[in-house]
């Protein structure tokens, strides 16, 4: 009976033991599916982090010429890219050619940015997206040629709302995110004629002045935000502005007086994170700039006669 009674007690306590380890062992279990959970949660959080971190740069315009060669500049820096323009088949081009070479993300945005509500729209997209936008590009851009009295209505519409309306709402939307940010870059895209209040160009030059004076007064606006505000002058550039059927591109390259986009880009995007305010690529340009505001009116004027009649 006591050997009984002695068996059953080592069976209780073998049952208590066993119960006991069953215990701890569900309780590690669980503790370890808890730390899994816990590391793939975080991972997640990390992972949505470094999605909402990853810099992002607009570029409008970005389909060609300057704009085209602005966003391989920022690509190289390592910013992904928002291309704008109203050229889809071209922005197709330049997403692929930029995230094989370098591994960024480049969103395309096929926008016609002389329309109103252009602004808003690219605003809006990046909104949606989640975008952090670090870099804001200004470069589309048209050329009309000929005498305001006469000039198609539409394309007058065209560009002012292209060189002044478009540019200033971006600046207002991505400006006010990147002040409350400490932190940004905004490069707007002028051109050397901003000091060339000539006729025939009275569309173009004007508009580009007005960018000009607008870009250096918003400098001075961000200044203590830490967003640097550059704009970008150059003179003649080999795109699609100009007619090559009238114009030798090869020929003005070569002689100096027109310059490759891609240098007008690198030249621009450099001086826009060396904090510059301003950036006229090549010397003759640069004499170009200080030369024509002391060409008088008068004489102007007398050119123009003799080479209408």
């Amino acid at each position: 009976m006591k050997f009984h009674n002695s068996i059953k007690k080592k069976l209780q306590i073998s049952a208590a033991h066993a119960q006991f380890l069953f215990w701890i062992v569900l309780n590690v279990s669980h503790q370890a599916n808890t730390d899994i959970n816990q590391r793939s949660k975080t991972g997640e959080r990390l992972s949505e982090s470094m999605n909402k971190s990853e810099k992002y740069a607009v570029v409008t315009g970005a389909s060609s010429g300057i704009g085209w060669h602005i966003s391989r500049e920022l690509a190289i820096r390592g910013y992904s890219v928002v291309a704008v323009s109203n050229q889809p088949e071209q922005l197709n081009n330049l997403k692929s050619e930029l995230e094989e070479a370098y591994q960024i993300d480049v969103q395309t945005l096929d926008c016609d940015l002389s329309e109103t509500g252009a602004a808003e729209s690219i605003f809006d997209f990046c909104q949606q997206k989640d975008l952090q936008v670090d870099v804001l590009v200004n470069n589309a851009g048209m050329f009309v040629y000929g005498e305001v009295v006469g000039a198609d209505t539409e394309k007058v519409r065209s560009i002012l709302q292209l060189h002044m309306n478009t540019p200033v709402m971006l600046c207002r939307f991505f400006g006010d995110f990147m002040a409350k940010n400490h932190m940004g870059y905004i490069l707007n895209v002028s051109s050397i004629s901003a000091v060339m209040p000539y006729p025939t160009i009275s569309l173009y030059g004007p508009t580009k002045t007005f960018l000009r004076k607008f870009t250096r007064a918003l400098r001075t606006e961000l200044k203590e935000t830490g967003v640097n505000v550059l704009c970008l002058l150059p003179g003649a550039t080999a795109t699609a502005l100009y007619d090559t059927k009238n114009i030798n591109l090869s020929l003005a390259m070569r002689s100096g007086i027109m310059k490759k986009p891609e240098v007008v880009a690198k030249a621009g995007v450099k001086a826009l994170f060396k904090r510059r305010a301003e950036c006229i690529p090549g010397l003759l340009n640069k004499f170009v700039m200080r030369l024509m505001p002391l060409i008088p009116n008068s004489l102007i004027a007398c050119i123009y006669r003799k080479t209408k009649k």
